[in-house]
This record gives C-alpha cells, sequence and structure tokens, in this order.
C-alpha cells in the first residue's frame, strides 16, 4: 500500500492508514492544500470567487474520493465546475473554457483498480510544475488551512456535456477530415477497460461514420485486464480484431490519456508507434518540431528528420515534456507510452485527438494499418521494472551505472540513460509507483530483451554488494 506524490500528482491505494495511502483524510488534506495554494496564488483582491473544474474516471473510488475533494474545495469558499464522469483530456481543455482557476482530475491512470489519485492543473489545463507542486505538499505537511465562514461557502455547479464538447472540439481541428474517414467505411473495435473511454471513444468514431464493435465498454470501474496499455494485457482485444475483420483496434486507459492501437491482423501497432503514425501525419501537413520524453523510441527522431525538423528529448513527466516542447516551437510530442500532445489543442496527452489524427492519417492512404506500421523504421523495447524494497538505493545504483559506462553517451537529466551506438536503456525511479523503470530499445526484440536482463543482473549485483 502506497501513497505517492510527484509532478504527476498525488497518488495512492485505497484504505489502509492515513499519510500511507490515499485515505479519505489524505484526499481532504491535498485538496486543502491545493485549494489554499490557488488562494495564495490571487494576485489581486477579485470580487468572484476562485472556480475550479473537477472530473474524475470510472474507478470504484471515484464517488467517494471525488464527494470528498469537491466539499473540501466548497469549504475552501472555491466554486466547482463538476464535470462528473469524464478524461484527463476533457477537464484540461475545460478549464480555460470555463476560466477557470485551476482543475482536479481524480484517477490514478494505468495504474489498477485500488489505485486512485489527484492531478492538479493550472488555470491553463496543464499539469502544475515541480515547484508548484513541492509549495503545495509544504502547505499539506504543515496544514496551513484556511476555511471559509458559512457566507462564504462556494457552490457546485453541474455540467456533463463538456465530453461532447471535447468531441466537437476535436473535430473542428483543421487536420482532422471526418468526411474523408466516413468514406473509408472503417470498423473498429474498442476496448475502454470498463471506464470513460468507453464512452466517449465510441461516440468520436460514430461521429467520424466509422462503424464500432465495443469491448469492455461500461464505465463500472471494474477493469476486465491491467488497464495499463500493453502487449500482455490486450489478448481479448487481439482476438476481436481477427474476428470482427475489423480495420483496427483502439485501447485506451482509464482516464483516456493513453492511446494504443491494434493492427488489423491482430498483432499490437505498439504504443510506442502512436506518436510516430500521428506525428508522421501531422509533419506531412505541418513541419517543424517534436519532442518525447527520454524512454520514448528513436522512430520519432527518424521520422522527424525525414520531414526535415528537429527532435529533442525530455525528462519523463508530462509537464517536462511540454515545457520542452513550448521552448522548442514542437508541433507535436509526448510520450512513448501512447500520449499525444498536440498544441494545435492544448498542451495535454489526448486520446481523442491521437484517434481523430490517426483516422484520418489512414483514410489518405491505401494501406492497412499493419502495412502502415512495416512502413516506419524498426525498432524493438523492452520494458521491464524492479519493484522497490527498503534496503535498494536507488541513487546508489544510478550512480554505479554512471561510474561504470562512463565512456558512453550519457545523460542524467532523468535518472540514467545510456546510449550505445545501436541500442539505449534508460535506469530510473517511477513517478507513479513504488519500482525502478527499467527501458531499453534495439534493433531486435531479442537484443533489446538481452540487454535488459543484462542490466537486471548488474543492478541486483549492486544490491547485493550494498
Amino acid at each position: 500500500m502506497t501513497l505517492i506524490k510527484s509532478i504527476s500528482g498525488i497518488r495512492g491505494t485505497i484504505g489502509g492508514n492515513v499519510g500511507d495511502n490515499l485515505t479519505p483524510v489524505d484526499a481532504v488534506k491535498f485538496a486543502s492544500a491545493y485549494g489554499t495554494f490557488l488562494k495564495n496564488s490571487q494576485s489581486e483582491i477579485r470580487d468572484s470567487k476562485l472556480k475550479v473544474v473537477i472530473g474524475r474516471d470510472a474507478r470504484i473510488s471515484g464517488p467517494m474520493i471525488h464527494n470528498l475533494v469537491v466539499n473540501t474545495l466548497i469549504g475552501l469558499g472555491i466554486d466547482v465546475i463538476d464535470l462528473g464522469l469524464s478524461t484527463t483530456p476533457t477537464v484540461e481543455i475545460a478549464v480555460p473554457l470555463e476560466k477557470a482557476d485551476g482543475g482536479i482530475i481524480l484517477t490514478a491512470s494505468h495504474n489498477p483498480k485500488q489505485w486512485n489519485a489527484l492531478k492538479l492543473l493550472n488555470a491553463k489545463g496543464e499539469f502544475l510544475s515541480g515547484a508548484e507542486g513541492a509549495v503545495i505538499l509544504e502547505i499539506a505537511e504543515n496544514e496551513a488551512f484556511d476555511f471559509s465562514d458559512v457566507d462564504s461557502l462556494g457552490e457546485i455547479t453541474v455540467n456533463d456535456a463538456y465530453m461532447d464538447i471535447h468531441i466537437d472540439e476535436v473535430l473542428n481541428l483543421p487536420l482532422v477530415d471526418a468526411e474523408a474517414v466516413a468514406k473509408r467505411k472503417f470498423k473498429v473495435v474498442v476496448d475502454g477497460v470498463n471506464s470513460s473511454g468507453g464512452i466517449i471513444i465510441p461516440k468520436l468514431l460514430e461521429q467520424m461514420g466509422v462503424e464500432v464493435v465495443k469491448l469492455y465498454c461500461e464505465p463500472n470501474g471494474h477493469f476486465p485486464h491491467n488497464p495499463e496499455p500493453l502487449k500482455e494485457h490486450l489478448g481479448d482485444i487481439c482476438e476481436l480484431v481477427v474476428k470482427e475483420n475489423a480495420d483496427f483496434g483502439i485501447v485506451v486507459d482509464p482516464d483516456v490519456d493513453r492511446l494504443a492501437f491494434i493492427s488489423n491482423d491482430g498483432e499490437m501497432f505498439g504504443e510506442e508507434y502512436t506518436l510516430v503514425a500521428v506525428s508522421d501525419y501531422v509533419l506531412s501537413k505541418t513541419p517543424g518540431n517534436t519532442v518525447s520524453n527520454m524512454s520514448s523510441s528513436r522512430a520519432l527522431r527518424d521520422i522527424t528528420e525525414k520531414h526535415n525538423g528537429k527532435y529533442q528529448a525530455s525528462a519523463v513527466g508530462e509537464v517536462n515534456v511540454v515545457e520542452l516542447m513550448k521552448a522548442t516551437n514542437a508541433i507535436i510530442g509526448g510520450e512513448g507510452n501512447g500520449g499525444i500532445i498536440y498544441p494545435e489543442s492544448h498542451y495535454g496527452r489526448d486520446s481523442l485527438v491521437g484517434v481523430a489524427l490517426f483516422l484520418t492519417h489512414l483514410a489518405n492512404l491505401d494501406v492497412t494499418v499493419a502495412e502502415l506500421r512495416a512502413s516506419y523504421p524498426h525498432y524493438y523495447m523492452s520494458k521491464n521494472k524492479i519493484e522497490l524494497t527498503p534496503e535498494i538505493d536507488v541513487d546508489a545504483i544510478l550512480i554505479a551505472m554512471t561510474n561504470k559506462y562512463t565512456n558512453e553517451q550519457i545523460s542524467t537529466i532523468d535518472g540514467v540513460k545510456i546510449d550505445f551506438p545501436t541500442e539505449w536503456i534508460h535506469l530510473r525511479k517511477s513517478n507513479t509507483e513504488p519500482i525502478i523503470r527499467i527501458y531499453t530499445e534495439a534493433p531486435t526484440q531479442n537484443e533489446a530483451d538481452a540487454l535488459a536482463v543484462r542490466f537486471i543482473e548488474e543492478i541486483n549485483q549492486i544490491v547485493a554488494r550494498n
């Protein structure tokens, strides 16, 4: 049972002891800290109250955490725009549209059902910076809260229209061509992992003239498989795509900011290649620069250079990707976990944007999804992790690796990334789970797996010595 405080928000398992897990007391404490942070950040006296947009995914604990957070903000004298069941990107676009001062998404993203989290946004609908997050944690630690009197309590406004508004915003993007997509009469299987993606993705597809086959699209929070959209969790949709003779399959995580495709032959398109394919289309129409994080495939670099753009890599974490995208005027960016960030829409990972752009790209080509995947540079990744225990000193491991491979190309911006001539490995402590992530990439799957095994053995040797 765990409570993790990071740039990705306040994330933990439900139940257990206060301070060790995401209990009701912790939910109130951190909601209070966020609301207090917003109040302290006011630059001028204003007539109206502060306003915060809140939405949640379909987790079983969602209504409980939702009620606690909403009423905590009300107690601080902050008005709440309550979207109810929603998605992370939907809340992100709602914040500026509502001229709100911030937003909270109640979701633990790809984590299993026992987890939930508070993801915190600024007035632009973007994730808070590390410095802002540190201030909120300090407020929470000191419990420096000042709640409002009875005549100054906030008010709740319920608005359940934002999923439809979000769809309209996506369909209005200049590079989205719903008419061209409709002419192709695509048939697509959707795995919504029994969360809000099971509502919003089929709705988007139907408005683009796509025939939808639904799989696990009942938003009841009972995830039918591990909700992280990785190959080992997606056997059911891979089989159904083939059985239904579908053009491809779509998988999203519970809060709909990660997107993976299944090719028409039932094989994984590869979540790393979600960003590659969408960027290929966007760059072909609007050339420019791209950004992804250090744990993402080299394939985006290759595609960017094909279109005469410049690619750069950021530290892991959406806020870091967005910061570098702004600094380099990137046309598109994201994370290799299937997160598409398209500034023409907003600076946040958005599966709806990814789906609409991918469909338009496919509609303009006379190829199958499997053929499209085969047309891209061939890299293979191995994604592994080591569970953290008290005796594992992550910093000591990273220092030892840096010293051992000092003759290689090394980056320590985020953990340790070692670039070899034809392959790379990235070792880092996760922002969202108590683990060390070990990502490798190589020209073949066997080489990527072998590199990962080699470094896991080296890490175990370091731990044993210490």
